[in-house]
């Protein structure tokens, strides 16, 4: 089984564009965080892990019209890795993402949206992606 479940924050605004076949798609590192002690020093150490992710459709359209750099959010989706040849030094590059297919805004919406109703505040349930076609991926 590949589950992955994430809390953390945006390390910075999401990018959004739209592939040629019309998919929407959104990538955004998030930080997630640990504290613990260290047996040695008793001191409290933290350690920070990004993590790069990548929604698709609504779940990209939805990010991209409410997500900010330092917002907090859970997702729920996936591994993937994958590589692909540098075109400008020839070298092959590696990735690892988490592809969404949920997520739940944590905190306050910010309100600068003129489409914004508080029926529909995306925060208080998760949002769900329907799965991706594997012909929809542009790699």
């Amino acid at each position: 089984m590949n589950k992955v479940i994430l809390m953390g924050n945006l390390g910075k605004a999401p990018e959004t564009r739209t592939l040629e076949s019309g998919i929407v798609m959104c990538r955004f590192p998030i930080a997630t965080s640990e504290t613990y002690k260290n047996r040695k020093s008793g001191e409290k150490t933290s350690h920070t892990e990004w993590h790069n992710v990548v929604l698709w459709r609504k779940l990209a359209e939805v990010a991209e019209k409410y997500l900010n750099k330092g917002d907090k959010i859970l997702i729920e989706g996936r591994i993937r890795s994958r590589s692909w040849e540098d075109k400008e030094s020839g070298q092959m590059r590696f990735i690892t993402e988490i592809l969404a297919d949920q997520m739940q805004m944590i905190g306050s919406v910010k309100k600068n949206s003129e489409d914004f109703n508080e029926a529909q505040e995306p925060s208080t349930s998760f949002i769900k992606e329907s799965p991706i076609e594997q012909e929809d991926l542009p790699f």
